[in-house]
C-alpha cells in the first residue's frame, strides 16, 4: 500500500520518538511518505493532494481537529483514513476502539488494514464542513473557546483543564439567563428555544479521563445524526444531566429539561442572536444559522474496534 502518515507535530502528545517508531513500523509493510501541517486547514490539503497522487491510505497522528481536517480532505475520495491518538482527548481514536499509546495504536491500525477491516461510513456535514463525532452549540463551544486560549496547558492539564473550563464557562462565559437557539427537524417541528445543543455522528460525545460520556447511544457511522439540546441551564437540571451522563445513565433522552432527536438526516439551527459552535472540538466561531446534513457512505475508514 502506498500510505501518508499525515503528523501535526504541535498536537498535545506527539512527540519526536514517536514519529520515528511510528514511520519505521508502517514502513516495514507499506511503501510510506511523511507530511507535516504547519498551520490551520493544512491537513485537509494533504489529504486531498494524497488522494489525488493516488495513495491507498493516510494515517493521521494528531488530535481530533487534525483528524476533522484529514477527513474533509478525504471526503468521496477512494484514499481511506486512519487514526492515531495525538491530542488531549482523542475521542474519535478511541471511539474507533484504537488504545491510546500512539506506538501501540500503530500496530492495531496496521493488523486492522492487513485484516480489511477498513468501512464506507457516514459523517455529518454543517455548513459545507464534515465531522466525525459531534458539532457543539452554545454553551460546549464557549467551554471549547475558553480551553482553546490557554491551548498551551493542553498538553499538561488535559481533562482538568477542561473541568476547569466548563466551570468558569459556567459562572461567568456564557449567559445563562436567555437562550441561544432553536432546532427545526425535517418535519418543519421545532424543539422550542434551547441554551445549548449537541449533534453527534457517533458516541460517546467525549471521554472524562478513561470513562467515556455516553450522550447518544443510538449515534452510530450507519444511522443519522442525533440531537440533544437543553431547555434550561439552571444548576439543577445541569448538575442532574451531568451527573446522568457520568453515571452512563442513558435515560439522559427522557429528562424534561433535554431535546432528544434521532435518526435526522438533516436539520436546521436558528440562532435567537449569535452563538458560538465547534465542530470535532475545533472552535469556528459565531454564527447565527447552521444547516446539518447526514451523508451515508462517504469515507473509506480503518476501523479496528467492532460494534461502532
Amino acid at each position: 500500500m502506498k500510505v501518508l502518515l499525515l503528523v501535526n507535530s504541535s498536537a498535545s502528545s506527539v512527540t519526536g520518538r514517536a514519529k520515528v517508531l511510528i514511520r519505521r513500523a508502517l514502513s516495514e509493510r507499506h511503501e510510506v511518505t511523511l507530511a507535516e501541517t504547519s498551520r490551520r486547514g493544512h491537513a485537509t490539503r494533504l489529504a486531498r493532494g494524497a488522494a489525488a497522487d493516488g495513495m491507498d491510505l493516510v494515517v493521521v497522528l494528531g488530535g481530533d481537529g487534525t483528524l476533522n481536517e484529514a477527513a474533509n480532505g478525504l471526503v468521496r475520495t477512494d484514499c481511506a483514513m486512519a487514526a492515531l491518538p495525538g491530542g488531549s482527548t482523542n475521542v474519535f481514536a478511541r471511539t474507533l476502539g484504537i488504545p491510546d499509546d500512539p506506538v501501540e495504536a500503530t500496530t492495531v491500525v496496521l493488523d486492522a488494514v492487513d485484516a480489511g477491516r477498513i468501512r464506507r461510513v457516514g459523517l455529518g456535514r454543517v455548513n459545507g464542513r464534515y465531522f466525525l463525532f459531534h458539532c457543539g452549540l452554545g454553551f460546549d463551544a464557549a467551554v471549547v473557546e475558553q480551553v482553546e486560549k490557554r491551548s498551551g496547558l493542553k498538553r499538561y492539564a488535559g481533562h482538568p483543564l477542561f473541568i476547569w473550563a466548563g466551570l468558569t464557562t459556567w459562572l461567568r462565559h456564557y449567559d445563562r439567563r436567555r437562550p441561544h437557539m432553536r432546532v427545526l427537524r425535517p418535519d418543519g417541528s421545532d424543539t422550542g428555544d434551547l441554551y445549548l445543543a449537541i449533534v453527534q455522528n457517533t458516541d460517546p460525545y467525549t471521554y472524562l479521563g478513561s470513562r467515556p460520556l455516553s450522550l447518544a447511544p443510538e449515534a452510530t457511522f450507519d444511522r443519522g445524526l442525533t440531537c440533544v439540546g437543553l431547555r434550561s441551564m439552571s444548576l439543577r437540571p445541569m448538575l442532574s444531566v451531568v451527573w446522568s451522563l457520568i453515571r452512563g445513565d442513558t435515560g439522559i433522552r427522557d429528562h424534561p429539561m433535554v431535546s432528544y432527536d434521532t435518526d435526522l438526516s438533516c436539520l436546521d439551527v436558528v440562532g435567537l442572536g449569535p452563538f458560538p459552535y465547534q465542530v470535532d472540538g475545533d472552535l469556528v466561531g459565531d454564527t447565527e444559522k447552521l444547516a446539518f446534513n447526514w451523508d451515508p457512505e462517504c469515507l473509506d475508514l480503518v476501523v479496528p474496534g467492532p460494534g461502532i
